[in-house]
């Protein structure tokens, strides 16, 4: 990075608001003022954003694959998915592991840990499995035991990462390993389960906060009383000020308004949008090779990933093809909110998620210079990284 950037010009996306016409100073890879008066230029590299936004930079808390590379192909795919990540504004993210054979998972992790990014930065591994109750569209691996001894292994193995694991609040013993997930101040993340309501505050006492692609694989406990409305994970993560949520913003994956009830039920920290993005994510609509000679179909870009090919599960949802770029203008026209408050939901929200606060998902004196230029289409322009430009878009001819 040079010694002193200077962003003017600049429409600043604060958490609450824009800052207009106003310029952003970066020193050491931090930012370290922002105002709307001139600042001295002596020394630094200047970028005039000519009234441009200026965001924070983005952070996916889900992702699996983007464009022709999967994590689950292993460390060569998880770094090309670093380098093409600043395209779409994303500056950290948490790649998602799909659950594999006891005895070849944790060896798999280790591997994927040792990948140096050259773009986006990592900040955790997501292990979605193998203490669920429902496998969605994911492997029969999904489904394992409780195994204190294998959560060791996951979370060493991650390392120098945390290993954040999804669990669901049903699955049998899981409150014996929360305890272990949680340590390091980790996050636990729920999902896939049909859990009751009791089952669920058990797991959120023990440190289960944070509910991952909301709604999606969380049925309704069955009818047991006629015109009684059962309840259960669902209405016990909304009921609960301590939950966070975040959801894949497609339209398809789960209803609009079922986002905007939880905008309702929670205070404005606590919604993230995320990709849950699948092999074949960024690139026209198509058919793409997903896991164990299974295929994924996306009917339109930016749709949902659906099952297709050698499964038993043909048209089930396996993930999408959003971009977080996209999941952003997806909010301001489904959900009606303001650009400030869509920005946060993709930058500060899941910052907080990963405890990552005091240092990324703002743009504030003393946080990291990862920021993203956008145009007033909200369209990605330029990508900081720590203060080095990850991203340009070719000007138009």
């Amino acid at each position: 990075m040079a010694h002193k950037l200077l962003f003017t010009n600049a429409n600043v996306i604060l958490k609450n608001g824009i800052l207009t016409r106003a310029q952003v100073e970066c020193n050491n890879n931090k930012i370290t003022s922002i105002s709307q008066k001139p600042i001295s230029t002596s020394n630094h590299k200047i970028i005039d954003l000519e009234g441009k936004y200026l965001a924070p930079g983005f952070i996916d808390l889900h992702i699996h694959g983007m464009r022709n590379f999967l994590i689950d192909n292993g460390p060569s795919d998880l770094a090309a998915i670093c380098s093409i990540l600043p395209e779409y504004g994303v500056t950290g993210f948490v790649p998602s592991v799909c659950p594999r054979p006891k005895g070849e998972d944790a060896s798999f992790v280790k591997k994927l840990s040792k990948v140096k990014s050259r773009g986006t930065r990592i900040f955790a591994f997501h292990l979605e499995g193998p203490f669920l109750t429902l496998t969605g569209a994911l492997p029969k691996e999904a489904l394992g035991k409780a195994d204190k001894d294998r959560v060791i292994k996951l979370i060493n193995a991650a390392k120098p990462y945390k290993a954040i694991f999804s669990i669901a609040p049903d699955f049998e013993n899981i409150l014996e390993l929360l305890p272990l997930m949680r340590k390091n101040e980790t996050p636990i993340f729920i999902t896939h389960n049909r859990a009751t309501v009791a089952q669920s505050l058990a797991a959120i006492d023990e440190g289960a906060r944070h509910a991952t692609h909301f709604y999606d694989v969380f049925p309704p406990p069955p009818e047991t009383e006629p015109g009684v409305r059962p309840c259960g994970t669902v209405e016990a993560v909304l009921a609960d000020p301590r939950v966070s949520v975040d959801f894949i913003l497609d339209g398809e994956h789960v209803d609009p308004v079922a986002v905007k009830m939880a905008l309702a039920c929670k205070s404005p920290d606590r919604v993230c949008l995320i990709t849950d993005a699948n092999i074949g994510a960024g690139l026209p609509p198509g058919r793409h090779k997903f896991l164990g000679g299974v295929d994924v179909v996306f009917s339109y870009e930016g749709g949902p990933a659906r099952l297709a090919g050698k499964t038993d599960r043909p048209g089930v949802l396996a993930g999408s093809g959003l971009t977080l770029d996209k999941a952003v203008k997806n909010a301001m026209k489904m959900l009606d909110v303001n650009i400030y408050e869509a920005i946060r939901m993709v930058s500060a929200n899941p910052a907080r998620v990963l405890g990552i606060d005091k240092y990324y998902g703002e743009i504030k004196e003393g946080y990291y210079a990862d920021l993203v230029v956008l145009d007033k289409y909200l369209s990605v322009c330029q990508t900081w990284i720590n203060g080095n430009c990850a991203f340009k878009k070719e000007a138009s001819k």
